[in-house]
């Protein structure tokens, strides 16, 4: 009967040694669900936030191109009198277009080279 009594101890041992282990396993479980979740959405929130970085670009390049456009095109006009202040916004407008252009092209190069 003593026989009967070490199996079902040990028995007993090892059925509660893995019920720790199974609960653990399944809080694991969870929490690398959660994190691999956090993750994708952090990584679709960063895609977002670059992809309106490249809108605020683009539409920045567009405003300074029609505000070129319309100032050239205004000097063209003979009876425009244009005073100095078309002439320096315009000069102005290109000196931050190129240094935009200088600042995009050094970022590039930094990302290629990391």
């Amino acid at each position: 009967m003593m026989e009967g009594n070490i199996w079902q101890l040990l028995a007993g041992f090892v059925a509660a040694m893995g019920i720790p282990s199974a609960i653990m396993g399944l809080i694991v479980w969870r929490l690398e669900g959660r994190i691999s979740k956090r993750e994708r959405d952090h990584e679709e929130q960063d895609k977002s936030q670059k992809d309106l970085i490249v809108l605020l670009v683009q539409s920045t390049s567009a405003s300074i191109a029609l505000g070129e456009a319309t100032a050239k095109a205004v000097q063209r006009i003979p009876d425009a009198h244009c005073n100095g202040d078309m002439h320096a916004a315009l000069e102005y407008a290109t000196n931050i277009k190129h240094k935009q252009k200088e600042f995009l092209t050094k970022q590039g190069i930094d990302a290629l080279l990391d």
